[in-house]
């Protein structure tokens, strides 16, 4: 008997050791309708350590009915009560995988949230809705003087109708947006945004449906999407962006390959308080052969107060309709001075609020204006969080002497090393990357093509509060395709810090960009446009004149400074049409160097700032 216990213990062994899975093990088989409630009952029963989830391949279905239900705080989200599919919290070495599974979602629902999580591997399945919760239609015809236009709705697959004269959409399980909101065109064919195209919010006096189906839509506006095009509207800010399909938040070590999502009604992948973050092999993009023209609502991915690393490598984002990435801290405000040692803070953004920003043990830098420089460190000894928006922080060490109410103060332990490297990023709204991380942060190999700026640093200590300057930046080696399309003015890589009428117009605040050994197609001047930068190279980058789009502002410079310090551009080559070389005010003009650039023009206008 002894013997044949060992046997068989030595059996179980084998099995887990060639079969990859450790401690427990919970398998899931396709099957119709909706899996939302068994699988949520078989979570809440499991071990929350040492756990893998197995879905073998096929397609599960998941409805917000039986979902669980939590109060979110979700941040660049709009907070409240979400339905969730996947609630883990507390769980540790927790793998999912999804052996090339469809998990589509109908309605208002967070896919997945990972709370106080560690060591988490997601991998092999796609996230799609059955529904989106988008308006499309063709442009028919249009009257700009009369301020109409008439679209043909797309009906297969979308959801909407008529209220008396307004369009209600997506008028799923009751919910749908206040008016058409946020609108922006794309080519058909190519599925990329209209070049020149401006997004608006659309909120239409009247709709009026047609004897052919179609409908005519009356709004006065600064631009009309051309004829052809496929408008596309998502609702209103503030209420359109319910949850991402992946929130991380508090958890530490997650790990995502092979995950796809093809529609989010929020960002795809959003991390926030987190540590160590990869996303590999991964996405956010249209299914083959849709009809949409949009994947998620909202950002490709995330990441805000994030420490750690974060890679994300050989992913594709694409029909977004925000940024492909962006990296930042966050500003809080400082409402009052308590006494020596606590200050009282403030969250300044109607979606920030809820966030933790500190926790005990945690650096915090003082930012004193109208400086917007880091200066003090200190210590944060214990935190009082007296509602959403308001906070007490109390420090180690008493506070500097000028701390003052409207003073901003930025977490310096939440800050990540980000790389972005082999990934190809296009055919959405806005930016391809922002970046606002002091720390270490390299971009490379990457293809990228944007509607606004390719990449964007703008620390903002107005409106948004996301920290904040970059200290050591290095983009190299990528591909820039025709950036920067939009109907307004940008740049394939535009430094703009957005600080507010009591900060600085003048001084340093980015710091150590390179940006080198690049190529850039493109149809308009602008290459680099730059404020406050300092310590900033350009050198070695390939620049060719596309001819496929029209200039939109060809008679801009192609590299322009404003308040810089310590410039050079040298070594890059140009070949086209003769533009205007640099554009520089006296400060920048002091300290920038330009040498050995190749059909580039060296003389220098200088702006009268």
């Amino acid at each position: 008997m002894k013997n044949i216990n060992q046997l068989w213990s030595l059996i179980g062994l084998l099995f887990i050791t060639f079969s990859g899975y450790a401690g427990e093990v919970i398998t899931f088989t396709p099957k119709a309708g909706d899996r939302t409630y068994e699988i949520r009952q078989a979570l809440e029963k499991a071990s929350k350590n040492d756990l893998t989830v197995v879905f073998e391949k096929g397609e599960y279905l998941f409805k917000p009915d039986l979902a669980y239900e939590q109060e979110c705080f979700v941040t660049n989200h709009e907070n409240g009560v979400k339905r969730i599919a996947f609630h883990f919290n507390g769980f540790k070495n927790l793998t999912i995988k999804g052996n090339s599974s469809d998990f589509i979602f109908h309605g208002q629902m967070m896919p997945f949230r990972f709370d106080n999580c560690e060591n988490v591997k997601v991998e092999g399945f796609q996230i799609d809705w059955d529904i989106p919760f988008s308006f499309q239609a063709e442009i028919i015809e249009v009257n700009e003087k009369e301020g109409w236009r008439i679209v043909k709705p797309f009906t297969d697959g979308f959801s909407w109708k008529m209220k008396g004269q307004r369009i209600v959409f997506p008028e799923i399980d009751e919910f749908s947006f206040s008016c058409l909101g946020s609108s922006l065109p794309f080519d058909p064919e190519t599925k990329n945004v209209v070049h020149g195209a401006h997004d608006q919010t659309s909120i239409p006096t009247k709709v009026e449906r047609l004897s052919n189906g179609n409908l005519k839509i009356y709004e006065k506006q600064k631009y009309f999407a051309p004829v052809g095009s496929i408008l596309h509207s998502k609702g209103k800010k503030g209420e359109n962006r319910y949850a991402p399909a992946f929130q991380m938040i508090n958890s530490k070590d997650l790990h995502f390959d092979n995950t796809v999502v093809h529609h989010a009604i929020g960002m795809g992948y959003l991390a926030e308080k987190c540590e160590n973050v990869t996303i590999i092999n991964s996405g956010v993009y249209l299914k083959e052969g849709t009809n949409r023209v949009v994947s998620s609502l909202a950002d490709a991915t995330h990441f805000c107060n994030v420490k750690g690393d974060i890679l994300v490598e050989n992913c594709r984002f694409e029909n977004m309709l925000d940024d492909g990435t962006n990296v930042h801290g966050t500003y809080v405000v400082v409402d009052e001075v308590v006494d020596n040692h606590t200050v009282r803070v403030k969250l300044a953004h109607f979606q920030q609020t809820g966030f933790e920003f500190t926790e005990k043990g945690d650096e915090i830098w003082f930012i004193h204006a109208p400086s917007p420089s880091r200066k003090e460190v200190n210590t944060v000894a214990k935190v009082e969080y007296i509602n959403s928006t308001f906070s007490n922080i109390t420090f180690d060490e008493k506070l500097p002497a000028e701390l003052k109410k409207g003073d901003l103060l930025e977490n310096k332990t939440y800050n990540p090393v980000f790389t972005m490297r082999g990934c190809v990023i296009q055919n959405h709204r806005a930016r391809n990357i922002v970046l606002k991380s002091p720390l270490k942060t390299v971009i490379e190999n990457n293809k990228l093509s944007s509607m606004m700026s390719s990449i964007l640093f703008r620390g903002e200590s107005y409106y948004w509060y996301e920290s904040g300057a970059v200290e050591d930046v290095l983009i190299q080696n990528n591909e820039f395709t025709n950036c920067a399309i939009s109907g307004k003015e940008h740049a394939v890589m535009w430094v703009t810090p957005r600080l507010g009428k009591d900060y600085s117009t003048t001084e340093d605040f980015d710091h150590g960009i390179k940006f080198i050994n690049n190529t850039i197609r493109t149809f308009d001047a602008r290459i680099v446009r730059a404020d406050r930068a300092a310590d900033l190279l350009i050198k070695g980058n390939k620049i060719y004149q596309t001819t496929e789009l029209t200039p939109l502002f060809p008679d801009r410079a192609q590299f322009e400074f404003d308040n810089c310090s310590r410039v050079e551009v040298s070594n890059n080559t140009y070949e086209g049409e003769e533009r205007l070389g640099f554009k520089a005010d006296e400060k920048s003009k002091k300290t920038l160097k330009i040498k050995n650039n190749s059909g580039i023009k060296n003389s220098t206008k200088f702006s009268q700032k």
